[in-house]
């Protein structure tokens, strides 16, 4: 199994796992640190919407408090017939870390394949 595969398999398990009991909506997260960990995130839900977290922030945060800083890749998988891309919030989380980051969104019938630079062409930096 490849590098591509294992985070797949990873996303799709963290979508499982996403507390979504409002929406419906389910996505899951892997992001692929430097050292070779996979860290996996799911989104989780609030009744106060704006409580929310998106999975792509949890998988960064859980990299990042295990100690991890280099991200070259990040798989984001819904269970929809259209993709979805991440949101502007964790477009500028995942920047800090690497604004060239791989990231590869799959959906049901389909897959592709982009830079986070593409969007997220001017992202905040001091």
């Amino acid at each position: 199994m490849d590098i591509k595969d294992k985070l797949l398999a990873a996303a799709r398990e963290s979508a499982a796992n996403a507390y979504a009991p409002y929406s419906g909506f389910k996505v899951g997260a892997a992001l692929l640190s430097s050292s070779g960990n996979i860290y996996g995130g799911c989104n989780v839900e609030n009744a106060s919407y704006g409580l929310t977290v998106c999975a792509e922030r949890i998988a960064a945060f859980k990299a990042v408090s295990a100690g991890e800083r280099e991200f070259p890749e990040m798989c984001i998988y819904t269970d929809t017939d259209t993709p979805f891309y991440p949101c502007g919030a964790c477009r500028q989380v995942l920047s800090e870390f690497n604004p060239e980051m791989k990231l590869t969104v799959v959906w049901k019938n389909g897959k592709e394949e982009l830079n986070l630079n593409l969007l997220l062409p001017k992202q905040f930096k001091l």
